[in-house]
């Protein structure tokens, strides 16, 4: 199983200056004391983690996940059978899982899309996706105008949604362009080529180039988005990731003996295709991006941007969320009403 390390806590804003070595981290204890605490404590509750695949069937979308977490962890890989037909409407299904490494605790939940862009008519196949992601939001925002509050509020909201892209060598297909550009602003998107081992290296980085020009000019927004960029050492490192992406990988589950190692690989007639060798794919690259660097920062930009844009959208429609106690008052008044008028008529 891949190294799971819990959300980077990010240090505070200075404070006046305390005496020497008052507060200073020790041999021991690298971290401060108080995130050492928080980084304690987020060890023993763990976190969440939901991510959404979405792209064509066939193009390798559970073996990938499978081969990021090190785990069975698709929809496939719990009761998928391959009688299971093509659906004639895109369907939104999701599988958790607790992973466990070191001590922490992470639920992955996996939301696959199958049907989509499978059909002779695409129109608007998006649409469940779409749907789906705000129905999420709408849950945690429920929760959080509650008048009694969980202490945690269960987050099931969408933090990353990986896009398949096929591997054509061409340029991207028109619902390639649509589902990015009107989902693009309520979930953050990492679009990736699938099965990269059936383009040569050249092919590859020119159908790369193309597909960043072809986002840029459709005004489409990946993550990580340029405007989030917090300071210049931040800017620096996603200016490296966006030149990157998107991310050509090769996803296997099986295990192949090179060089006296036992790789994870695709086995062709030209040789073996190594999954975690930075020459032959980009699998290694996503797998730091997503799990190891940012994976809290997909988190932060979910809550802080996506999630408060449609906060802020639902509270100006009704004019303020009723909390739920009083919601249920609202309709018994509403139905009294009705039904005194009724009788009176």
């Amino acid at each position: 199983m891949s190294d799971i390390v819990p959300p980077e806590v990010r240090p505070k804003p200075a404070v006046p200056a305390k005496p020497p070595n008052v507060g200073a981290p020790s041999p021991s204890n690298p971290f401060p004391p108080g995130i050492g605490q928080m980084r304690k404590k987020t060890m023993k509750t763990g976190f969440d983690f939901n991510i959404m695949v979405v792209g064509n069937s066939g193009l390798g979308k559970s073996t990938l996940v499978n081969t990021l977490f090190k785990s069975q962890v698709s929809r496939r890989s719990a009761g998928w059978t391959r009688d299971e037909k093509i659906p004639k409407t895109v369907e939104v299904k999701a599988v958790s899982h607790v992973l466990e490494e070191g001590g922490v605790k992470m639920k992955l939940t996996v939301i696959d899309t199958p049907g989509f862009g499978d059909q002779i008519n695409n129109e608007n196949c998006w649409e469940p996706i779409s749907k789906y992601i705000n129905e999420q939001y709408e849950k945690f925002l429920k929760e959080e105008v509650n008048i009694t509050r969980k202490k945690r509020i269960p987050d099931t909201r969408v933090h990353c949604c990986l896009y398949f892209i096929s591997p054509t060598g061409h340029s991207l297909r028109q619902l390639d362009v649509e589902f990015m550009k009107r989902l693009s602003h309520s979930v953050n998107i990492i679009p990736v080529i699938a099965k990269a081992d059936t383009m040569t290296m050249e092919e590859r980085q020119e159908f790369k180039q193309r597909v960043r020009k072809e986002l840029e000019m459709g005004g489409i927004e990946f993550y990580p988005q340029k405007e989030f960029d917090e300071d210049m050492e931040d800017k620096s490192d996603n200016d490296k990731i966006r030149e990157a992406m998107p991310f050509a990988v090769v996803g296997s589950d099986k295990e192949y003996q090179v060089n006296a190692k036992r790789v994870l690989g695709r086995k062709t007639a030209w040789g073996i295709v190594e999954v975690e060798n930075p020459n032959h794919c980009e699998f290694a690259q996503l797998r730091d991006f997503l799990i190891r660097s940012h994976l809290q920062d997909l988190k932060e930009v979910t809550h802080n941007i996506h999630y408060e844009t449609y906060r802020a959208k639902r509270l100006h429609e009704n004019g303020g969320l009723h909390p739920q106690k009083n919601q249920h008052l609202f309709i018994a008044h509403n139905l009294m009403y009705l039904f005194i008028h009724l009788f009176i008529c």
